[in-house]
């Protein structure tokens, strides 16, 4: 079956391959938000999860790091749903969302810096996916 856009006209190639690259952002965001939540918590608990930093510019306490982790993950965790259900508005707030997450992690490398190096990644396909798919065929 071949996909179609909302005027009922077969999809390019190149639009199903975006329109499914913008349902897997979505599933991305939300599952790359829970997991934020659940590494604040970490931070927040004060546990041996996270080594302190010595000299660092971007150095915050790892309770400060959880706070923004927690903050961030949830609001990224429900964009991801609405990108799920659908909603422009949630496109489009989750591009910033996206590259607030990508800095987020950039400035936490020291930390963490396999996750982090890995979130930087799904971010960078998260803003590509929601810019990608033309308006008529979400």
């Amino acid at each position: 079956m071949t996909p179609r856009s909302t005027t009922g006209e077969p999809l390019p190639a190149r639009s199903v391959w975006a329109n499914a690259g913008t349902a897997f952002a979505g599933v991305l965001m939300t599952v790359g938000g829970v997991l934020d939540v659940l590494n604040g918590i970490a931070g927040i608990a004060g546990d041996d999860v996270y080594e302190p930093v010595g000299d660092y510019v971007y150095s915050l306490g790892l309770t400060g790091w959880g706070w923004i982790h927690v903050v961030v993950g949830a609001l990224v965790a429900l964009t991801g749903l609405g990108i799920l259900k659908g909603f422009d508005a949630a496109r489009a707030f989750g591009v910033g969302l996206a590259a607030l997450y990508l800095v987020e992690n950039f400035m936490f490398l020291p930390y963490a810096p396999v996750w982090s190096t890995v979130s930087i990644a799904v971010a960078v396909f998260v803003i590509w996916a929601l810019v990608a798919a033309p308006r008529a065929t979400r």
